[in-house]
């Protein structure tokens, strides 16, 4: 399949190549400072691992900010002061900062949850379950973590089949008219806007207090995909998955420890016109502090109908959203969340390479 020739502000190919080379030649040129440069404002980030063989490869790559794997599902010694402390530690040694972690409130669906009392609003068991995320969020504090970030999810994340893009590569998708909700109710039951609100506020009455008090950064993920707001999916009225949803969400409990893991992504599946509308949204949360890390990903489509795709293949022009970034004075990570799946690429490792790449050409144009 032919490289599609990239317009106007869009990056392409040979400008890539040229940004990229720039970067290279000037870091070998002679008479450069021998000190290391000042930290980006904007910086190339992951959150797929922290083994030593992971922070080796990321370090060669020059990502130098991560968040790192869960720690662990439980409140254990890993989510100790000195558990913490040696994770940061220990990434730090690779000339990597550990600008953040997960809870353990991941993407899952309810059945696989870690905490899932918190999402069934089921008391006792949601009142531990909180007592111990906060006790997380102390304990990072302590260990000179920054920031958590966290979802609220009952449906975990829904795709339908694969297609196939670009080189024959498969492109992670979803279609609401093609989606069998089979069966018709999760776990959770008939879930409507009202309750999910009040899980949600019961959860931010308690754990954002803490986080202020320690100064840590709580960032949650958008529902992905948001579903319709009069259907709902499989008896779930997602309200984390709009717009306005997540407008309401920040202004639960205003703070500048409460805000959003941005994922551009997910926030495009719920636009009409992802291209043209994507620019303002950031600008919205961005310009209230609320964007605490950025899950830098394109895709295809529209809301109940699109493809993630690789960074240069979707609808959305990813240099003016880093300009846009940059505008709001967003000094954060941008992370690939997601690659697509190529034949022969153990892991997406070659994907997400080439996708880092992009990104630090992308700064490097931006910010030059």
């Amino acid at each position: 399949m032919t490289p599609r020739e990239l317009k106007g502000s869009r990056l392409g190919r040979r400008a890539f190549g040229r940004l990229a080379g720039a970067s290279v030649l000037g870091a070998w040129s002679v008479g450069a400072a021998p000190e290391s440069p000042p930290e980006p404002r904007l910086k190339v980030g992951t959150q797929h691992g922290s083994s030593d063989e992971i922070l080796a490869v990321l370090a060669a790559l020059g990502v130098n900010n991560i968040c790192s794997a869960l720690p662990s599902a439980r409140l254990d010694e890993h989510w100790s002061v000195a558990g913490l402390t040696k994770l940061r530690e220990r990434v730090e040694s690779f000339g990597i900062r550990l600008d953040m972690v997960p809870l353990p409130l991941s993407s899952h669906y309810i059945t696989q949850a870690e905490n899932p009392g918190i999402m069934l609003g089921k008391s006792p068991e949601r009142d531990r379950e909180i007592d111990e995320i906060c006790q997380m969020i102390r304990n990072a504090s302590r260990a000179g973590i920054p920031a958590l970030k966290y979802n609220l999810t009952v449906l975990g994340v829904v795709r339908t089949e694969p297609t196939a893009g670009r080189g024959g590569a498969r492109y992670s998708s979803f279609s609401y008219a093609a989606a069998r909700q089979e069966p018709p109710l999760t776990e959770a039951g008939p879930l409507p806007a009202d309750v999910y609100w009040e899980r949600i506020t019961y959860f931010l009455e308690r754990a954002v207090p803490v986080a202020e008090e320690h100064k840590v950064r709580l960032a949650c993920h958008p529902q992905d995909p948001g579903m319709p707001r009069d259907r709902g999916y499989r008896g779930v009225n997602t309200v984390l998955g709009s717009v306005e949803g997540l407008k309401r969400f920040i202004d639960i409990h205003p703070s500048p420890y409460h805000g959003l893991n941005f994922c551009q992504g997910t926030v495009s599946e719920m636009l009409l016109d992802p291209g043209k509308e994507i620019f303002d949204v950031i600008r919205y949360f961005g310009r209230r502090g609320r964007i605490f890390n950025v899950h830098f990903r394109n895709i295809q489509g529209r809301f109940l109908d699109f493809r993630e795709t690789f960074i240069d293949d979707g609808d959305v022009d990813m240099l003016e959203a880093l300009r846009v970034y940059k505008e709001v004075g967003y000094n954060g990570m941008l992370m690939p969340d997601h690659v697509p799946v190529v034949a022969g690429d153990q892991g997406g490792q070659q994907a997400f390479a080439y996708t880092f790449g992009y990104i630090k050409a992308l700064i490097r144009a931006v910010e030059g």
